[in-house]
């Protein structure tokens, strides 16, 4: 008798070695190689991100992307893109303002700005785009957000009367902020902060004393960017009638989102939150018999706020039971399982080493996947 199956892949990516999308297609292979003939089977992948760097590789296709020229985080020319799904753009600050832009050598959270990201969204605006997710991971920037808001508009002027463009260590040279050239496109656009970081703007938790020094920052420059960033809040909050810097979330990308929540219809949500809701995966699971998720390592913090998390919690209120594939499993396997998941596969138990399990991620999950379709139907 022919039974009919639907299974919806999600996994995220496997960093540093298997791409979402890949690893999608690599599962999807798996279970048509393992399914037995008398199932038919509707596989829906869908590549996931937890709102962090690669998102916008993971969600958008090349042919649907936007290359802009814009100023890099250390002012100096760079390419960058940003991505259409439906009637959204997708914005992903590291493409404009990102670590991994920057040689290490030269890497300065004083020193650097979000300018180009600035850029991004007002050529998005200009395009007619009315809603737009940012995504503020991987970030080289400590400057509040500053030079983004110098991109859209914002003027900021010093003691003397002089324009500048602030970075981390010249917030404190901030005298006023004029507001008077902002775009009036900013005010028709719904922003969606997509971030699984809750750190606040200020304080022993917030973006400078927590990320700084991955950024390049000195002990000696934490306390001064720190101070500036303080003053730069209170004049936000100031003009704003907004105190940003007590938002949840607000540090991320060294306080990319100050401006935006202080001047524009913006609001924070949790970044695989942000990204299932655009991809309507409530929808895609309506009928669905199982989930296959995954990432490189699972642990308890993967059942977190990260991408395994946000898709047994999506499935769960549909009782759609969830599987996961990873590289390796880093916690209590049982414990896990008590977290929302049905069972864990992983590529450690039948790659050679840790390198063979990298290097070789794709032929892995393919054999984990007929494996699976073997024994679960």
């Amino acid at each position: 008798m022919q039974q009919h199956k639907k299974i919806v892949i999600a996994p995220d990516s496997f960093k540093g070695s298997i791409s979402a999308k890949d690893a999608a297609q690599a599962i999807r292979a798996g279970l048509l190689h393992g399914l037995d003939k008398s199932i038919t089977a509707d596989i829906v992948c869908v590549p996931i991100a937890d709102g962090g760097e690669g998102t916008l590789d993971t969600l958008v296709s090349p042919e649907k992307r936007t290359r802009c020229q814009v100023k890099g985080p250390r002012f100096t020319p760079l390419h960058a893109e940003y991505g259409q799904l439906e009637d959204t753009a997708i914005i992903e600050m590291a493409s404009a303002a990102g670590l991994t832009l920057i040689p290490e050598v030269l890497r300065s959270a004083g020193l650097t700005t979000t300018y180009g990201v600035g850029e991004l969204i007002l050529h998005a605006l200009q395009s007619g785009y009315k809603k737009c997710i940012l995504t503020v991971g991987g970030s080289a920037t400590n400057d509040g957000g500053a030079g983004m808001l110098s991109a859209l508009g914002g003027r900021f002027y010093d003691t003397d009367g002089n324009t500048f463009v602030p970075t981390g260590l010249t917030l404190e040279r901030i005298a006023s902020i004029d507001l008077s050239g902002l775009s009036s496109l900013l005010s028709e656009c719904e922003f969606l902060i997509a971030t699984d970081v809750k750190n606040p703007l200020l304080g022993q938790e917030g973006a400078t004393y927590v990320y700084g020094r991955q950024k390049g920052a000195t002990d000696a420059e934490l306390d001064a960017i720190e101070r500036g960033m303080s003053h730069y809040a209170s004049l936000l909050s100031a003009l704003s009638g907004k105190d940003v810097a007590a938002i949840k979330g607000c540090g991320a990308g060294g306080g990319l989102s100050a401006p935006l929540l202080a001047f524009a219809n913006a609001k924070i949500q949790s970044g695989i939150e942000a990204v299932l809701d655009t991809l309507h995966f409530s929808d895609l699971l309506c009928g669905a018999d199982l989930v296959i998720t995954g990432e490189g390592k699972i642990d308890r913090q993967s059942l977190f706020g990260k991408a395994i998390s946000g898709v047994a919690s999506y499935a769960g209120k549909q009782n759609v039971p969830v599987y996961c594939f990873v590289g390796c499993i880093g916690d209590d396997i049982e414990v896990l399982r008590s977290m929302g998941v049905r069972d864990i596969f992983a590529i450690g138990d039948l790659a050679q080493s840790p390198e063979d399990s990298m290097q070789n991620a794709g032929r892995y999950l393919e054999q984990l996947a007929q494996r699976f379709a073997k024994t679960i139907f």
